[in-house]
């Protein structure tokens, strides 16, 4: 008989991931089901040597609770299989394998083992989706700022439109990607992707392979539009179509990026925000293993 231990996080999809990791109690009819609260849980390690190894623990939330996950347990040695249910509201870690919420628990230990990482603020950060700057930023930053103010339902969507229409301003930014550096006028968005999709749906970066060889990371950057213009392209992202517009939006496969602001603007990784950033320095799989030998 299976050993499982289920951890949840009850903050994520809003708050009804508590609900549809209780409800695996009905799916893991093959052995015994124990759940933890990640909210309470503590320390991670005394967690994981309280485990037995053959014990097969899995994760339930979004991709916030994937990034913390990774963050957490970062230098830790474990022995158990590591399985994700995905519970959570924008599900861009599932998307980019082609499952939806509520399909069944499957293992991830490829998925989150060498990651990539941002430098921000003078700290390192894994990233297992992608790291965003500028209107994926305020987005974020809003619909946190909304959520404390108990709003009912967040459409992310709707607050991507009015940055768009006006309440979101485009900057000026000095980026460099391996070591060639360009200056760039009222950029939009100026993000690093190790998957495909962000912002809960949008296909930023069609062509990025989390599990590529080569170990890269995916840099885009959307500039030099107007408000006008930029409405109409907007909505490509996502189908993955507005790679199309080369005058406008750039695209590089690398493995070092950084990204300067003339402004502080508000960032985001994995869906978790940090606001008031000027900088960010983003590193793929492969340089951050350079980086430890």
């Amino acid at each position: 008989m299976k050993n499982y231990v289920v951890l949840y996080n009850p903050l994520a999809n809003n708050g009804k991931a508590e609900a549809s990791a209780l409800a695996l109690e009905n799916i893991l009819t093959d052995g015994e089901v124990r759940f933890v609260d990640i909210s309470v849980l503590g320390s991670y390690y005394d967690f994981f040597v309280s485990c037995d190894d053959d014990c097969i623990v899995i994760l339930t939330g979004g991709d916030g609770t994937l990034h913390h996950f990774v963050n957490d347990t970062r230098g830790l040695k474990i022995k158990q299989k590591i399985y994700y249910y995905g519970a959570g509201s924008g599900n861009d870690f599932l998307n980019d394998l082609g499952k939806s919420r509520g399909a069944e628990p499957f293992d991830i230990g490829e998925y989150i083992k060498d990651l990539p990482f941002v430098r921000v603020n003078g700290k390192d950060l894994i990233f297992i989706n992608n790291v965003g700057y500028g209107l994926d930023g305020y987005v974020c930053e809003t619909g946190n700022r909304e959520r404390k103010e108990k709003k009912k339902a967040i459409n992310y969507t709707a607050i991507a439109l009015r940055g768009l229409l006006g309440e979101f301003s485009p900057c000026h930014a000095t980026v460099t990607v391996d070591g060639v550096t360009k200056e760039y006028d009222r950029v939009w968005l100026a993000p690093t992707t190790n998957g495909r999709y962000f912002g809960g749906g949008m296909k930023i970066a069609p062509g990025q392979d989390r599990l590529d060889p080569d170990g890269k990371v995916t840099f885009i950057i959307v500039h030099d539009l107007s408000r006008p213009r930029i409405l109409p392209i907007f909505p490509e992202i996502f189908k993955g179509t507005h790679l199309r517009h080369t005058k406008y939006i750039e695209c590089v496969r690398c493995d070092e990026v950084t990204v300067k602001f003339d402004v502080p603007c508000a960032m985001q990784i994995d869906g978790e925000y940090i606001p008031n950033v000027t900088e960010y320095t983003a590193y793929s799989r492969n340089a951050a293993k350079a980086r430890k030998a």
